[in-house]
């Protein structure tokens, strides 16, 4: 078996997968990685399971380090850390590489794979983010905007009669009290935002009928009303990251050549 970690600033996400995909995950606070809680939870996790092998990705370079170790020492041998140097199955035409978010590498990999390209990943979390295959194979970019949870928490903490309210669907356009005229507006509109940057984005990737993904904690609440989301996949990051490592031998993809700079 296969282990495989996502760390992210809130929970890593474990993963066990086989020759041909993640059979069991699992999500744990971060900071157990700071008092050995997560170790211990680690094990649990892993039972019995006899591991061949390790890949992960981190956004938390505190606990990239000690993951890593520990990773390694459950397989026997190294554990590959997804960076762009390590990637392979997409390529890489970014101004500077080592700024990319290696869970961002991890979903581009799995959508690539399993879609083609272009194809597009929408990661509802924290923050939501789109990550760009472009028809070439190569990770070009993305786009950044506020998390649905983020975006309702800020209206919550910097107004003072706007309620915390808890995310679900709403059927309603014109909201009859404040809870349900916040969640109009998180809901509705949110899709509203995804919707629009998609049509941006089919128009920029020449792609009328591009493949989006979309993974994270509101995913499948979005989505389903949401047409140009082509799948929902809340395991493609830790797919991505199993991929990584079954193409761990293959020659780095070649990166596509310098653009001059215009001269004014």
């Amino acid at each position: 078996m296969l282990l495989l970690l996502d760390i992210g600033n809130t929970h890593t996400h474990l993963g066990l997968a086989n020759g041909a995909r993640v059979v069991r995950q699992a999500n744990l606070p971060t900071a157990g990685w700071w008092d050995g809680g997560l170790e211990h939870a680690l094990h649990r996790f892993l039972g019995t399971a006899s591991i061949r092998g390790a890949a992960l990705c981190s956004v938390v370079p505190r606990a990239t380090a000690p993951a890593a170790a520990l990773a390694g020492r459950l397989a026997g041998g190294e554990c590959l850390v997804l960076s762009p140097r390590t990637v392979r199955g997409v390529g890489i035409d970014y101004p500077k590489p080592k700024t990319i978010g290696p869970d961002r590498l991890a979903n581009a990999i799995a959508a690539a794979h399993h879609f083609g390209h272009p194809v597009v990943v929408v990661d509802f979390g924290t923050a939501v983010t789109f990550d760009v295959v472009n028809a070439a194979g190569n990770y070009v970019g993305g786009i950044i905007a506020p998390g649905l949870a983020a975006m309702t928490e800020y209206l919550h903490e910097k107004t003072a009669l706007l309620p915390r309210i808890q995310i679900r669907e709403v059927r309603a356009v014109v909201g009859k009290n404040t809870r349900q005229a916040m969640l109009v507006g998180a809901v509705h509109g949110y899709r509203g935002l995804v919707r629009e940057l998609i049509r941006e984005l089919k128009a920029e990737l020449g792609a009328p009928n591009l493949p989006v993904v979309a993974t994270g904690g509101y995913a499948a609440l979005l989505a389903a009303k949401l047409p140009e989301i082509t799948a929902v996949d809340p395991r493609i990051t830790l797919e991505g990251l199993r991929l990584a490592w079954v193409r761990r031998d293959e020659p780095a993809p070649a990166r596509p050549p310098r653009r001059p700079r215009l001269k004014r």
